[in-house]
């Protein structure tokens, strides 16, 4: 049975960002308990807000709302950032998770610019 691919799931930024989420999810395992409603919850939303706003960007019948919606995964991506600070002053996480993690942060939202840039030269904005 061949699989059909959606226009989301050949982007490399959506793979990236279902990826971190995946890893956000694991990292958020070891967290206190007392967490779980709390920066647990709001950094998996904040992880999986990210690839599902690009999904649902491009599935969009225009460039302008597909740019939207990469706008707010950014903004997505900007959250989950925060709380990674967070999380780590707290000692939630370690030194070189927190730095993966940035590092993963910082590689999608220069592909999530790079996206953004290269549908507004094609829609003339």
């Amino acid at each position: 049975m061949n699989k059909i691919m959606r226009p989301h799931e050949k982007l490399d930024v959506w793979q990236a960002g279902v990826d971190l989420s995946i890893e956000t999810y694991n990292a958020t395992k070891k967290f206190p308990k007392e967490e779980t409603f709390g920066l647990v919850s709001q950094m998996r939303r904040a992880a999986v807000s990210i690839p599902a706003n690009i999904a649902e960007g491009a599935s969009r019948q225009s460039k302008k709302e597909f740019i939207k919606f990469l706008y707010i995964a950014r903004g997505s991506l900007s959250e989950l950032e925060t709380h990674a600070a967070i999380v780590k002053k707290l000692g939630y996480l370690d030194e070189t998770c927190y730095t993966n993690a940035i590092i993963k942060t910082n590689n999608i939202g220069k592909m999530l610019t790079g996206l953004i840039k290269a549908l507004k030269a094609v829609s003339g904005k």
